[in-house]
């Protein structure tokens, strides 16, 4: 396997350093349009594997020549969503597998953006799923933690512990802080943006996907491990959009934990519009206010010795269990700061999103999971990339992950 990572930033770093630990790759090539930040990890770690490159993300026909010029097997693309579709056609140019942690952008409904999806997350992606798998080519999109490990535990939980399941309701919440900032976001302001102020997709069997206002149906969910209660709101998410797909849950939502003070900032900064992609002129320069805003606060991949906390990933199942009891469950992933600084060098946030992609990866190169076409974590079985997640190290990544009966 011959892997190239596009985007240096946070996940993409972390993800250089927890695949390096493992040797199921022969070459991996870490590239930005900022050449001199990926050489600076590739000479940090000193791995004889790991090449560093420049690219265009934005560049569909520059991406597949960086991939036919290193003989890439397998594409992991780590940069914000609005690179996603260039990077896709990329791929499928070049011959490559790809996957993604983001997938394609949504637009609201033009007439009711609070009652109708327009288009939704991943729908220009799964609009071309017939040529890849006509092809004989994969796209496993949606492989971060989330999306990504809660749709393997969606998985999971509906191959081995439940027989009929009434609700996927994808919960993340964190105690995070950062010493030294009133509003420092763990993750890309950009994409924060785009996904907290986006109307929120919850999927009904009988009704299909439909949105509500961003920030709707607070509720308040008591995370495991110390995190505690949080208050969660929908968030438009691609969970929700990919889970249907390959799961019978009658229903699947997804509420992140955002706090007061982080959805007043939102709002501020949507009633003022700097959460707008469409570059403005200012005193003759194009600029768009969301890239100003992003510019304005730290670099989240530079905040790790400074947060201190956990955050958690996962999904709570409601339904009938295998044994034809009412059951609810809720299955987990944590991942603490100090320990991933410590071991990774790598802020929480962005290693947990970071790990399971790299997992995925492994299970590509040796066999486990194998596929064509478009497709979702939840078309493959769940049990190796858990088995694998939670294993001592050397065999697996020493991550274990959790159930909690609700």
């Amino acid at each position: 396997m011959r892997i190239l990572i596009l985007g240096s930033g946070g996940v993409g770093s972390a993800a250089v350093r927890i695949a390096v630990r493992r040797d199921f790759f022969d070459a991996l090539v870490l590239a930005d349009y900022d050449a001199a930040r990926p050489q600076a990890l590739v000479d940090d770690i000193a791995d004889d594997r790991l090449v560093a490159a420049q690219v265009d993300a934005s560049d569909s026909d520059a991406v597949a020549d960086l991939i036919r010029e290193h003989e890439i097997t397998h594409v992991l693309n780590a940069v914000d969503p609005r690179f996603v579709l260039p990077i896709f056609d990329g791929c499928f140019a070049a011959g490559a597998v790809y996957l993604d942690m983001a997938m394609s952008l949504s637009r609201p409904h033009p007439e009711k953006p609070h009652e109708l999806p327009g288009v939704k997350l991943g729908d220009e992606q799964f609009a071309q799923a017939e040529k890849w798998a006509d092809a004989g080519r994969l796209a496993l999109v949606g492989i971060g933690v989330e999306p990504g490990l809660s749709d393997v535990f969606a998985r999971y939980a509906e191959d081995e512990l439940f027989s009929e399941i009434d609700e996927l309701g994808v919960r993340d919440g964190a105690n995070l802080t950062v010493d030294g900032y009133d509003f420092a976001p763990s993750f890309s302001i950009w994409t924060t943006i785009e996904e907290c102020l986006n109307p929120p997709v919850i999927f009904e069997k009988d009704r299909g996907w439909y949105t509500t206002p961003p920030f709707s149906e607070p509720e308040v969910f008591d995370f495991p491990e110390g995190i505690g209660p949080v208050e969660c709101v929908n968030v438009e998410h691609e969970e929700v959009l990919l889970m249907p797909r390959w799961t019978k849950a009658k229903r699947v939502t997804f509420k992140y934990g955002l706090g007061d003070e982080f959805i007043n900032v939102l709002k501020v900064l949507h009633t003022l519009g700097l959460d707008k992609t469409e570059p403005l002129t200012v005193k003759g320069v194009q600029v768009a206010p969301r890239d100003v805003v992003a510019a304005g606060l730290p670099d989240p991949a530079t905040l790790g010795s400074r947060m201190h906390g956990k955050t958690c990933a996962g999904v709570w199942v409601r339904g009938t269990g295998k044994d034809g009891k009412a059951r609810s469950t809720y299955l987990y992933h944590v991942a603490d700061n100090e320990q991933t600084m410590a071991e990774y060098g790598s802020q929480a946030v962005v290693w947990q999103t970071a790990l399971n992609p790299v997992i995925a990866l492994e299970l590509l190169a040796t066999g486990v999971w194998t596929g064509s076409g478009v497709l979702g974590p939840e078309a493959f079985d769940a049990r190796p990339f858990l088995d694998l997640l939670a294993a001592d190290a050397p065999r697996g990544y020493g991550s274990p992950w959790g159930i909690e009966e609700k």
